[in-house]
């Protein structure tokens, strides 16, 4: 199995321009409302959202960030999503996919919300790598993924957040700072030594 590609979510959103109901859905409201509130810090000098999608969650994101560089895999979805974030000159909104197109700078907070599960463990781990590179000292690194198993995507949210949990604790990268579970999602909260 490979991770799931470009033209997989571009199939997507080409059926339905906001198919997880992002805009819309109470569910997504309270998963997005529990993210922000497990963000230790009021403000971040620089934050990468990885997987923006229609950018709901990054005009949130906006407001407690002095940059933010949103991106998703797919270029359709972030028509919206530059739309939505126009008033926000704070943020930039580009397409690329991890880890093949990681942005090459340092920043404060790492946001990868319902996206590590579209990748296979070596891509993922890979990011990861990149992720831990690229996180300042002290900077913190927020996961919220969909725990259900969904036979397309080639990992679980678990899967994802325990990949994680290998690189914390003792000449380790990384501290677990926060778990909190839902019905449906998990969150977990690192911050880089």
């Amino acid at each position: 199995m490979k991770s799931l590609p470009t033209a997989y979510f571009d199939d997507v959103y080409q059926a339905n321009a906001d198919p997880w109901a992002f805009a819309t859905s109470p569910y997504e409201r309270a998963k997005y409302e529990a993210t922000l509130a497990a963000l230790p810090s009021e403000r971040y000098a620089r934050a990468f959202e990885i997987g923006c999608s229609i950018g709901v969650l990054s005009e949130m994101l906006a407001k407690r960030c002095d940059r933010l560089l949103s991106v998703d895999a797919s270029e359709l979805p972030l028509q919206t999503a530059r739309q939505r974030l126009a008033p926000y000159p704070n943020v930039t909104v580009r397409q690329g996919s991890i880890p093949d197109e990681f942005p090459d700078e340092p920043f404060d907070l790492i946001l990868l919300s319902e996206v590590g599960y579209y990748l296979v463990e070596a891509d993922l781990h890979r990011a990861r790598q990149l992720m831990i590179d690229h996180l300042t000292p002290g900077g913190h690194l927020l996961l919220v993924h969909w725990t259900p198993i969904v036979h397309d995507y080639p990992l679980t949210g678990d899967q994802v957040h325990e990949q994680f949990m290998n690189v914390t604790g003792d000449g380790q990268p990384l501290t677990h700072r926060l778990n909190q579970r839902a019905e449906t999602y998990r969150l977990d909260l690192f911050q880089k030594k």
